[in-house]
């Protein structure tokens, strides 16, 4: 019964869990972001990156929406070049339950088994790099890391992906969520 009541606090737990995006930012306080208009991706950066095709192109369609929501626009000679790299690790986490099943014999007592849940998923670390095309210099980065969706709904895997690019970018340019 104690389990139960539980359930909706459960629930909305990891709901939470999942939809957050830790991201940080840093960028090159010398670089005039107003100067940049247009962007291009970066093919010989996005080519190193260790995620599959059908993901990659879900991640460079969605920072080409971001991108241009910011009013940048994508052209092949471009202010800035955009680059991807990712980064994959299984997460577990261990809870202590305070509420149990079944019934059996402690030598110190006898009651409710109190036990361990344990939670495995996958979470991983887009790092989005916007490349200054003239000096060829990295000047703002940002990265976010969030469960991921690895099986599944092909729907919610992209509505994930359009979701931890929209955290990241939110933040560009510098000085864009202080606004």
């Amino acid at each position: 019964m104690k389990a139960l009541k539980l359930l909706p606090l459960l629930l909305v737990f990891l709901v939470t869990s999942c939809t957050s995006v830790r991201v940080a930012t840093d960028y090159d306080r010398k670089a005039n972001f107003n100067s940049y208009q247009t962007f291009a991706f970066y093919k010989p950066g996005i080519d190193k990156a260790e995620i599959n095709d059908l993901d990659k192109k879900r991640i460079l369609r969605a920072i080409d929406t971001e991108l241009n929501a910011k009013g940048l626009v994508k052209n092949k000679s471009a202010d800035l070049l955009v680059s991807i790299f990712t980064k994959e690790r299984e997460r577990v986490d261990v809870y202590n339950n305070n509420f149990g099943y079944g019934w059996g014999w402690r030598p110190w007592y006898f009651g409710g088994y109190y036990g361990n849940t344990v939670s495995r998923s996958t979470e991983g670390s887009l790092y989005i790099d916007l490349i200054d095309a003239k000096t060829n210099e990295l000047v703002w980065q940002g990265i976010g890391s969030a469960r991921l969706i690895t099986s599944g709904d092909i729907e919610d895997k992209e509505k994930r992906i359009r979701e931890i690019v929209k955290e990241i970018l939110a933040e560009y340019p510098p000085g864009a969520m202080k606004k």
